[in-house]
């Protein structure tokens, strides 16, 4: 019996083994993938179902909520400032204080004789409760303070001890202007002096080219000293680059003083009208002046005051002074942020220069019933 032998084909070692890990490795891979792309979709569908919520309780507040509510959630993404509030402050000004004598008057009848005598508190007692109901109390300080003995050669020239600043400070004067005919009298060493004496004892100082800027109960004040004798309307550059350069320096209050006009004229003339109008023109709130020695008028214009003379207050240069009327001119602003209101709460406050009437004894008192009626009148009396 013939034997018949089939021949197998022969398996390569290992292909199956090979065959069936390359089936494991794709499926595994597909799995992985499968599974990052579920992982994916479900943090897609809770993030859009959160989103969905939050939008959903957004537009029900939003529905609910009052004007009031949502003009509260506006100001949190559109901040503005708040309204600056109202601060009321009161300004005082005094004409000539002359604090000292000169050399050839009779020392025994002289401002210095009565400091000797009294002390320093004596000069303002009368006008102290006045000063010390304001803000700010503003003199012109005419004169000098200084030991120096060179004394220019001028028919007046006056001078006092430094120490004559305690009659400011014991009465609640903060500032002076010193832009005056006699700030000069013993030279640019006792103009230097008389400044350091008064900056030393706390009192702004200002005039000529030097402005201030000094704050009040947080309200900016300019003050600005023009000396317009002799020159007159050639100070018109300097008033206005003044005002300008408080403007800058952030003043919210602007006060101008004027040393101007002629000796003994009861009114003021054209070139005090032109200059204190200007004053008001270029942002000035109030303007005050002295130098005639009497009073001259106050005018309104435009809704601001000019009080053209104040005429003597503390005044050493005359012992019998032929008139001894005076006022205090007082106003009281509203300011709020950069505006000033307009008004009319000015405080006119008749004086005389002495508490008696038969001399000057430099001690400056407000006048009572038909005397104080007298001197309002002078200070009411129209401009032409």
């Amino acid at each position: 019996m013939t034997k018949t032998t089939t021949k197998r084909k022969k398996q390569r070692p290992g292909y199956k083994n090979n065959y069936s890990k390359r089936q494991r490795t794709v499926f595994l891979y597909r799995s992985i993938l499968a599974g990052i792309l579920c992982f994916l979709l479900v943090i897609g569908i809770i993030f859009t179902v959160k989103a969905i919520r939050h939008l959903s309780a957004s537009d029900g507040a939003a529905a609910s909520a009052t004007p009031e509510q949502l003009d509260s959630s506006n100001a949190d993404t559109q901040t503005e400032p708040a309204p600056a509030e109202p601060v009321s402050v009161t300004l005082t000004f005094t004409g000539d204080c002359t604090l000292g004598t000169d050399v050839n008057f009779d020392y025994d009848t002289s401002l210095n004789a009565y400091y000797e005598a009294n002390g320093p508190e004596y000069f303002l007692q009368n006008v102290k409760p006045i000063f010390d109901a304001d803000d700010l109390t503003i003199v012109n300080f005419e004169g000098t303070l200084t030991t120096s003995n060179e004394r220019c050669e001028n028919l007046f020239a006056f001078k006092g001890d430094p120490e004559y600043t305690s009659i400011l400070t014991s009465s609640s004067v903060e500032a002076a202007t010193v832009a005056n005919n006699h700030s000069h009298d013993y030279g640019e060493q006792g103009f230097t002096d008389t400044l350091h004496n008064l900056t030393n004892a706390g009192i702004t100082t200002f005039g000529y080219d030097e402005t201030a800027v000094v704050e009040v109960k947080g309200v900016k004040v300019g003050l600005v000293g023009i000396y317009e004798l002799y020159d007159h309307l050639e100070r018109t550059q300097q008033l206005k680059d003044s005002i300008a350069k408080v403007k800058a320096e952030g003043a919210q209050l602007i006060a101008v003083v004027f040393h101007w006009g002629n000796e003994r004229e009861t009114y003021p003339d054209s070139n005090q009208t032109t200059l204190g109008r200007l004053a008001i023109d270029q942002g000035a709130h109030v303007v005050v002046g002295h130098h005639p020695h009497v009073i001259q008028p106050v005018e309104n214009y435009k809704g601001r005051y000019i009080a053209y003379s104040l005429a003597n207050f503390c005044f050493g240069g005359n012992s019998y002074p032929s008139d001894m009327d005076t006022f205090i001119f007082q106003q009281t602003f509203t300011v709020t942020g950069d505006e000033v209101s307009v008004n009319d709460e000015v405080n006119l406050i008749p004086c005389s220069v002495s508490s008696v009437d038969w001399c000057n004894n430099y001690q400056p008192t407000p006048a009572e019933g038909d005397e104080a009626q007298r001197i309002l009148e002078r200070i009411q009396a129209p401009i032409s």
